[in-house]
């Protein structure tokens, strides 16, 4: 069977390797050149084809004529997106006869869309996972073929979370790819009605309102701490961005004075006061990439009081 891969990201390069670990033959893969913005984290799809010898393009526009003429002539029985970033004209898709599957970071049909890792740390979620289903002109709408499951624990940030849904999207594929590739995998409803679509988070989206209780604090710290932006808050017209916290089981009542919502310096540890006066103890503060010491905060605070400022809205679509 030969195969047109759209890989990116740590998924890309697993899943990539499962196709070739089951026989298939991998024609061609899609993949994107890094962004020298943006902070490089993740395994590269490019390396792991030049290593093993594999075709691949970096085009920018998945819609354009030449990327289809490439596709075609590559001759596909089928097509696999594995965390590609672009959605696929309904052209490309039907030049693979067998049929084309995209890999989901979520438990399908809960957090269609983008970023779906993130949203549902930040949800306070307690479970996620991998979905392998077809694809569609709709995102992530098409029938559901496998699903593996993980936990998210407490404390786990959307990174950690991410590590665990790249070994689902690997167990997910080996699993139903000899099914798949025999024609006889399953074919099972992704109830979209039950389910949620969410948009692109902006690191504008980290900006914490001090006055949400400190659970929704502490599960934005966790959906976007590092190697992501960061969940941040200003004093004067500095930004302070959470890079290390846990929620605390004291209150800001058990401490001798008076802490109101948002950063405070309490027995020389720098705290992170929630609405609801339950208490964030962050371990690692950064100014500028600069980490933040008690005292350093201390000082800041005296100069300018941090306020609770309601964040930036990120788009959100039920």
């Amino acid at each position: 069977m030969r195969a047109v891969v759209f890989a990116y990201h740590n998924v890309g390069v697993r899943c990539l390797q499962v196709l070739l670990a089951r026989g298939v033959d991998v024609a061609l893969v899609v993949t994107h050149a890094d962004n020298p913005a943006e902070a490089i984290w993740f395994d590269s799809v490019a390396a792991l084809c030049a290593e093993r010898g594999i075709p691949y393009i970096t085009p920018t526009d998945p819609a354009s004529p030449e990327l289809f003429a490439q596709v075609r002539a590559a001759a596909p029985d089928y097509l696999f997106s594995f965390y590609y970033r672009h959605m696929l004209p309904a052209a490309l898709l039907a030049l693979a006869p067998r049929g084309a599957y995209n890999m989901h970071g979520s438990l399908l049909p809960k957090y269609r869309g983008r970023a779906p890792v993130n949203w549902a740390v930040l949800h306070g979620e307690t479970e996620t996972g991998a979905t392998l289903h077809e694809m569609t002109a709709k995102p992530d709408a098409g029938a559901i073929i496998a699903q593996v499951a993980v936990p998210i624990l407490p404390d786990d940030t959307a990174h950690e979370v991410f590590g665990k849904v790249t070994v689902a999207a690997e167990q997910a594929l080996w699993q139903v790819l000899p099914a798949l590739l025999a024609g006889s995998a399953p074919r099972l409803p992704n109830a979209l009605a039950s389910g949620s679509y969410f948009g692109g988070r902006t690191p504008a989206d980290g900006r914490i309102d001090w006055r949400q209780p400190a659970q929704v604090i502490y599960n934005l710290h966790r959906a976007v701490a590092p190697p992501y932006p960061g969940a941040w808050t200003v004093i004067g017209e500095e930004t302070y961005t959470i890079a290390k916290a846990r929620l605390e089981v004291r209150s800001a009542r058990d401490f001798a004075q008076n802490l109101a919502p948002g950063l405070a310096v309490a027995d020389g540890r720098i705290l992170g006061i929630g609405g609801d006066g339950r208490v964030l103890h962050i371990h690692a503060l950064l100014n500028g990439g600069r980490a933040v010491s008690p005292i350093d905060l201390q000082h800041a605070l005296a100069t300018h009081p941090a306020l609770p400022i309601p964040p930036k809205k990120g788009v959100e679509i039920q």
